[in-house]
C-alpha cells in the first residue's frame, strides 16, 4: 500500500518523510516531556465501499498533540466484522512498520539528552475494539498480533487514536 499521502486539518499530501519532519519539529519544541506515539485505524462501511482511516497521533502528555491521517478505500461494503477489524489492525501494523525499522529510534534519540528532566517516549497501536459490543470476541486475537510486534496494544476506551481521531474522518 502507498503510505505517502498523509493529511491533517492544515496540510494535505504529506509524504511519510514530511510526517517524520513534523513529528521531529513537534518534539524539538519541548523535548523534556513524555510523548505517546499512537497509530490507530477506524473504518466506516458505505453503500459501495469501506473507508479506512489510519491516524498517526503524537501526544505531548499534558500539553497538546500533533497528528495526521491516511485514507484507504476498499471498493466494496465489508459486512463481516472479523474481516473489517482484521483489516483495520493490518493497516495500523503497516504504518507502525514505517516507524519500527529506524524512524522510531530517531524520535527517541531526540529525548535522550532530557531523560533526567522527565523526557519519555511510548509507542502504541490503538485498536477499535473493546470489551463491549460485537468486537469483544476479537480482543485476544488482535492484541496478540500487535504484542508480537513488540508494540503495546491499546483497546477501547483508551484507544483514542482509532475510535476518536481516525473515526472523525471515516464518514
Amino acid at each position: 500500500m502507498d503510505f505517502n499521502t498523509f493529511f491533517n486539518a492544515i496540510e494535505s499530501k504529506m509524504s511519510f518523510e514530511m510526517v517524520m519532519k513534523r513529528l521531529t519539529q513537534f518534539i524539538e519544541t519541548d523535548p523534556k516531556r513524555h510523548y505517546v506515539l499512537s497509530i490507530g485505524t477506524d473504518s466506516h462501511v458505505h453503500k459501495n465501499e469501506t473507508r479506512f482511516v489510519t491516524a498517526i497521533h503524537l501526544h505531548r502528555v499534558g500539553k497538546g498533540a500533533w497528528g495526521c491521517l491516511h485514507s484507504h478505500i476498499i471498493p466494496r461494503a465489508i459486512q463481516n466484522v472479523r474481516e473489517k477489524i482484521s483489516y483495520e489492525t493490518m493497516l495500523s501494523q503497516e504504518v507502525a512498520y514505517l516507524f519500527v525499522s529506524e524512524r522510531l529510534g530517531e524520535l527517541i534519540e531526540l529525548l535522550v539528552p532530557y531523560k533526567r528532566d522527565g523526557a519519555d517516549f511510548t509507542f502504541q497501536i490503538h485498536l477499535d475494539i473493546g470489551r463491549k459490543g460485537a468486537t469483544k470476541e476479537f480482543i485476544h486475537e488482535m492484541t496478540a498480533k500487535i504484542a508480537a510486534m513488540g508494540i503495546e496494544p491499546i483497546i477501547k476506551p483508551e484507544a483514542y487514536a482509532a475510535f476518536s481521531y481516525a473515526n472523525r474522518y471515516t464518514k
